[in-house]
């Protein structure tokens, strides 16, 4: 964390993940924060080369520029105390330390990559700072474009915890080779899931869990979807949560299971990073859910950097 000696109390943090890169500048305390600017940007950073262990160079670029423009922003909002965070991709890039030693360069801002366990204790503090756990212990699910955080905790504390390299970037590249989806293929993957997942599988046959809380990204876009389809607008600035029906889960996971790449790029709701990844979400979700036999499902925006924020803030 880059700290000036902030007067302000403005702080800017960064979640660099494999797909998107978000920057959230705020000011506040941490249980009510002040947000003065928020941006996304479609980075893609493991584009053509998460599976290989690289960025590549169009990736490496865009990854470039956008710290370029956050730089710019942060000093726009005087932001004094800055704190960018790094996961997945940048990890297990054989390049991703050039790519921290350019930022640095360019930009002074220096990026902290951080460790699956660290990147769930964020995602915790980030749920949990969104006011949707409860006594009952949640799944909390997070799935990135490099790995899925699979969280299970409750309003007082975390139960257990791991990171798992099945993004759904991963899992785009590695069975999404035709379009729609086969059902062949389908079946490679939940297989490939049911040898990845043992070790949560193993933790969770004794703990009983009420429901699984969706970390923001794919189920964002879940929420959307069904709500559009009932001829809804669907803000989420407005419902920051989100309570599935089943039926309208299954229903909207299903279809985007089915659905051509030119159906899901027509569709509104579907913003363009996750057209493709959106398929490989619903699975990696859907097979969860059927294995653990739970169909309650809800959706908070809060995630990563909402619980870096919250730590910035203190």
């Amino acid at each position: 964390m880059t700290d000036r000696s902030d007067k302000n109390g403005t702080v800017a943090v960064m979640d660099l993940g494999t797909n998107t890169f978000h920057l959230l500048i705020a000011r506040g305390i941490p249980s009510n924060p002040e947000e003065l600017y928020h941006t996304t940007v479609p980075v893609r950073l493991g584009e053509g080369g998460i599976n290989n262990g690289i960025i590549q160079p169009a990736a490496y670029k865009r990854g470039i520029d956008t710290m370029n423009e956050f730089s710019e922003r942060i000093r726009e909002y005087n932001a004094l105390t800055i704190k960018a965070i790094a996961t997945s991709a940048l990890r297990n890039a054989s390049n991703g330390k050039d790519f921290i030693d350019e930022v640095k360069a360019k930009t002074s801002i220096q990026i902290e990559v951080i460790d699956g366990a660290r990147e769930a204790e964020y995602i915790y503090e980030g749920v949990k700072a969104g006011g949707c756990l409860s006594k009952q212990n949640s799944l909390i699910l997070d799935i990135g474009g490099g790995s899925v955080e699979f969280i299970i905790g409750n309003k007082d504390k975390i139960v257990w915890k791991q990171s798992i390299e099945i993004g759904a970037a991963r899992m785009l590249d590695r069975f999404h080779r035709i379009d729609p989806i086969p059902q062949l293929f389908i079946d490679e993957m939940n297989t490939y899931l049911e040898n990845a997942l043992i070790p949560f599988f193993k933790a969770v046959s004794h703990i009983k869990i009420d429901n699984i809380i969706g970390s923001s990204g794919s189920f964002e876009t879940f929420a959307e979807l069904v709500e559009l389809q009932k001829g809804n607008d669907f803000e989420l600035k407005h419902n920051p949560q989100y309570t599935f029906n089943p039926r309208d889960f299954v229903k909207i996971t299903d279809w985007l299971i089915k659905s051509t790449h030119q159906e899901r790029a027509d569709t509104k709701g579907i913003i363009p990073v996750r057209v493709d990844m959106i398929v490989s979400a619903s699975l990696i979700t859907r097979y969860v859910m059927q294995k653990l036999n739970i169909d309650k499902v809800i959706m908070t925006v809060n995630s990563l950097k909402e619980g870096i924020l919250a730590e910035a803030l203190a």
